[in-house]
C-alpha cells in the first residue's frame, strides 16, 4: 500500500494512457473541457466589452484565466481528495480516469483517419467535412492535397498540444497540473484570437499557452525525431529541417513539431490558409522532396504516437527515480 502511495501519479498516468489508447474520449460521456468551454464563455460574457481601454481588456482576460485555473484546480483536487478518502484504489481510479480525459492521441488519431479514409475512397467533399472537424481554416475549396496537408499538420501540432504536454504535465504535478494544462489550451483555442473581439481580452490567455508549452513542444519535436529514426522515416532530414523551420510560425512553439514532421516525411507543410475567408500568408515548412499524399496521414500519426512513447517512458523513468531518491534521501 505504501509502494502505491509512493508511486500512484505514475501508476495513473500510465493506466490514463492506456485507456486513452484503446477507447479514447466516447463522445457520450461527460467531459471536464466542455465544462471548462462553458465556464470560458460564461466569463467571457460578463467580463469582455468593447468600449473597455486596451489595458482594461487585458486585465479582465488575465481575471478570467486566474478564475479558469483557479477553478479547474481546486475541483480536481477535491475530486482526488475525496476518492482517497474513501480507499487508495478509488483514488488511483479517478487519478486514472482524469489522466485519460487530459490525453487526447486515441482521438486525434481518429479523428485523422476519417480524413483519410475519404481521401482513400475519393470522396472528396466527406474529407472537406471531416477535416473540418479538427482545423480551424476554411475547407470548402481545398483540394486532395490541401486537405492533407491540413490533417497531417494538425496532427504534428497536435501531437504536443494533446498528448505530450498533458503527459509532461500529468507526470509532473498529477493530474491537477494536467487539468489546469488542458484549461490553458482551451482557453487559448476559445479566446486567444488577434481578431476585433480578442485582440486585448485574450492576450493572458495567449501568453499562458505559449509558455505552458514551450518546454514540451520542444521535448516532443526531438522525440518525434527520435521516432522518425525508429519507425524508418527520415530522421537525419527531420532533424536538418527542424533546425531551420522551427521558428517560421508566428507562435513560438507550433512550427517546432511540424518542422520536424515536415521533415520525417520529407514533404513541404503550412503556406497560405484562408480563416473565414481572410487569407494568411504563412512560411512553408520543410522542402517538397516529393508531393504530399493521402499516406502521409496514417505516417503522421504513427510519429504522433511514436513520439507520445517515447516521451512517456523518459517522463515516467525521470519521476519514477525522482520519487526514489527523495523517498531515500529524507
Amino acid at each position: 500500500m505504501a509502494l502505491l502511495l509512493r508511486h500512484h501519479i505514475l501508476l495513473s498516468v500510465l493506466i490514463g494512457f492506456a485507456v486513452d489508447c484503446i477507447v479514447g474520449d466516447p463522445e457520450k460521456l461527460p467531459h471536464p473541457v466542455r465544462w471548462m468551454g462553458t465556464l470560458i464563455s460564461a466569463l467571457d460574457v460578463r467580463l469582455h466589452r468593447y468600449a473597455d481601454s486596451p489595458r482594461k481588456q487585458r486585465a479582465k482576460g488575465a481575471l478570467l484565466v486566474l478564475c479558469v485555473c483557479g477553478a479547474t484546480a481546486g475541483l480536481s483536487a477535491l475530486a482526488v481528495s475525496a476518492a482517497f478518502r474513501v480507499h487508495v484504489l478509488a483514488g488511483i481510479a479517478v487519478e486514472s480516469l482524469m489522466c485519460a480525459q487530459c490525453i487526447a492521441a486515441r482521438n486525434l488519431m481518429d479523428a485523422s483517419m476519417k480524413v483519410f479514409r475519404a481521401l482513400r475512397d475519393g470522396d472528396i467533399p466527406a474529407a472537406r467535412t471531416a477535416v473540418s472537424m479538427i482545423v480551424g481554416r476554411d475547407t470548402a475549396t481545398l483540394s486532395a492535397q490541401g486537405i492533407t496537408k491540413a490533417a497531417v499538420e494538425t496532427v504534428a501540432e497536435n501531437a504536443n498540444d494533446g498528448v505530450v504536454a498533458p503527459l509532461f504535465y500529468l507526470l509532473l504535478g498529477g493530474p491537477v497540473c494536467g487539468m489546469v494544462y488542458k484549461a490553458i489550451n482551451t482557453m487559448d483555442s476559445m479566446i486567444a484570437y488577434k481578431n476585433r473581439r480578442y485582440r486585448f481580452f485574450g492576450t493572458v490567455a495567449a501568453r499562458c499557452d505559449d509558455a505552458a508549452g514551450f518546454v514540451p513542444a520542444r521535448l516532443c519535436a526531438l522525440a518525434m525525431i527520435a521516432a522518425a529514426f525508429l519507425f524508418c522515416f527520415d530522421g537525419k532530414n527531420a532533424w536538418k529541417v527542424f533546425l531551420r523551420d522551427r521558428y517560421k510560425h508566428e507562435s513560438p512553439n507550433a512550427a517546432q513539431t511540424e518542422s520536424a514532421c515536415a521533415g520525417a516525411l520529407r514533404v513541404q507543410l503550412a503556406g497560405d490558409a484562408s480563416y473565414k475567408g481572410v487569407v494568411e500568408h504563412k512560411p512553408l515548412l520543410g522542402d517538397a522532396l516529393r508531393p504530399v499524399e493521402a499516406q502521409d496521414i496514417p505516417r503522421s500519426d504513427v510519429l504522433m504516437y511514436g513520439a507520445a512513447g517515447i516521451c512517456l517512458c523518459a517522463f515516467a523513468a525521470l519521476r519514477f527515480l525522482l520519487v526514489v531518491f527523495f523517498a531515500s534521501y529524507y
